[in-house]
């Protein structure tokens, strides 16, 4: 049944939406609607001045009344969301515990290694829809996904709040249709982006909480990755981005005739581009 998500049995639910359709109904009129004897809907109808879902006239015999829907039903789902939250918090939070005390007894548990592409591809998707405050990358080729085809998932976390820093590689910037697809687009959406001649490595890093390095991209070649979860090596790459984006040009999405509409501080366009 419908409502069996929000804690309902199969039996209250039904009683609820026959009760939607008989206002102000005693227990034995429910019951004969439904088919059913009459102490067991009685009970049941109980239940539901309970919940909040109907109430109960104070008369001879009582008669019952559903509360609306809107209301009832939607208060039921929020109260689940809360629980929800309540239940994600909690899972946070123990697993938190369990990588700090894995790593205590095994400390190489700091970083996992992912082989296969389908892996990574997850986990960089994980990673960005776990972030709170800001997603930074350093982006270049080659690329397991098609560059832009995550540019609409940004746009979405943009727009609650998440701040997204990228430093493009010179390569990742004259990629064919890398501006006009995906920089531009990301760019004149919210994204602050930042352009150096060359980068170390490719790199996500998801708040202060976890990042990931792609390597061994090349076509037809085997996919690797390392996934870096909180750890001394976390924070060496949180300072290592931090110290590349103070370096780096600032890209700027234009509407001028310059090659993908972007150019650097000063005017000119992309060095390299």
């Amino acid at each position: 049944m419908e409502f069996s998500v929000l804690g309902l049995t199969d039996e209250t639910e039904h009683v609820y939406k026959v009760l939607v359709g008989l206002p102000r109904a005693t227990a034995s009129e429910v019951a004969e609607a439904c088919g059913r004897p009459a102490v067991p809907v009685g009970k049941l109808l109980s239940g539901l001045v309970r919940n909040g879902l109907a109430t109960r006239s104070a008369g001879r015999p009582p008669r019952f009344t559903a509360v609306s829907p809107d209301v009832a039903v939607t208060a039921l789902i929020q109260e689940r969301e809360h629980r929800l939250d309540e239940a994600r918090s909690l899972v946070e939070r123990l697993t938190q515990t369990h990588r700090e005390a894995a790593r205590i007894s095994h400390p190489d548990m700091a970083v996992e290694l992912l082989s296969d592409r389908d892996d990574i591809s997850a986990a960089v998707r994980r990673l960005t829809a776990a972030a709170r405050r800001e997603i930074r990358a350093f982006d270049r080729p080659p690329y397991v996904d098609r560059p832009g085809s995550n540019l609409d998932a940004q746009v979405r976390r943009q727009r609650t709040g998440v701040v997204h820093r990228v430093i493009y590689d010179r390569e990742a910037v004259a990629w064919p249709g890398r501006l006009d697809n995906d920089i531009v687009p990301s760019i004149r959406t919210g994204e602050q982006a930042r352009v150096r001649n060359e980068l170390p490595l490719k790199l996500v890093l998801s708040d202060d909480q976890a990042a990931i390095i792609p390597f061994s991209l090349a076509p037809g070649g085997q996919s690797v990755a390392y996934l870096i979860h909180p750890s001394p090596m976390l924070v060496a790459l949180s300072s290592l981005f931090e110290a590349q984006w103070d370096r780096a040009l600032p890209l700027l999405a234009t509407d001028s005739s310059y090659p993908g509409g972007v150019t650097v501080p000063g005017g000119g366009p992309v060095p390299g581009v």
